[in-house]
């Protein structure tokens, strides 16, 4: 089904335009709109193949054959030169495409699922790649501290690579209360520990606390979880959290695989 409304741009006052630069730019915008802006082809593709509705995209009048043929008619197409569209985009090579989407609502899931809690992520590319390894190993339920970063933001977006639309992401959670409430063991990756990731029963639902980069856990999130270490036999003081979380997430596959 073909769009219902193609619009061509050639202003940058153009209020539309106006719209889709503050959903790039502006964490404020997008929080009051409730929605955020998708960079290129790939993320597009991979909120259509989500069933995910897009309201806007944005294009060069070069893609317009191909992207209106794929998305529904509620989706508005907006035609722009590409120095206006390349405005919209924070990378050094536009691809020529860019979206707008409502920032879907997180659903309540089985309590007996796995879940991530994430404690103050404060870098959108770390907080992406995290739940792109969650989305990789299965895991979808994620729970945000409000010290987190967006994780609709298009950095985390792109940091996620569409792992995001697989994804039950709840923001501004209260981690010491979410921990409480979760049925299953709650572990915490934490320096000095004393115990092994290695040594941790995974085969069950659990749930993984991580922190912020620098910091760690806070002490009340520590005192309501049960911490391991992962073992660095070359003497590195710490990983960095994206890749602690890939390290536990993978044993945990690993130790259910048939």
């Amino acid at each position: 089904m073909r769009p219902m409304s193609v619009k061509w741009i050639s202003s940058r006052d153009n209020p539309d335009l106006r719209h889709l630069r503050a959903l790039a730019s502006d964490g404020r915008a997008r929080r009051e709109a409730g929605e955020t802006l998708l960079d290129g082809a790939h993320l597009i593709e991979e909120a259509l193949a989500a069933g995910l509705p897009l309201l806007t995209v944005a294009l060069t009048e070069a893609n317009l054959s191909v992207w209106s043929t794929r998305v529904t008619a509620t989706t508005r197409l907006l035609v722009l030169p590409e120095a206006l569209l390349a405005s919209l985009s924070p990378v050094a090579t536009p691809s020529g495409v860019v979206a707008s989407m409502r920032v879907p609502v997180a659903t309540d899931m089985a309590t007996t699922t796995d879940a991530i809690l994430l404690e103050a992520i404060q870098d959108p590319g770390n907080l992406g790649a995290l739940l792109r390894t969650a989305a990789a190993a299965g895991v979808q339920r994620i729970y945000l501290s409000p010290g987190c970063a967006e994780a609709w933001s298009p950095k985390a977006l792109r940091g996620g690579q569409g792992a995001q639309f697989r994804l039950q992401i709840h923001e501004g959670c209260d981690l010491l209360a979410t921990a409480a409430n979760l049925a299953m063991p709650v572990y915490a990756a934490a320096l000095g520990a004393g115990r092994s990731l290695y040594a941790l029963n995974l085969t069950g639902p659990v749930a993984f606390a991580l922190g912020n980069e620098g910091a760690g856990l806070s002490a009340g999130l520590q005192a309501v979880t049960t911490g391991f270490e992962i073992p660095m036999p070359g003497g590195t003081e710490s990983l960095n959290v994206a890749a602690a979380c890939a390290v536990a997430l993978f044993e945990q596959v690993r130790q259910r695989l048939p």
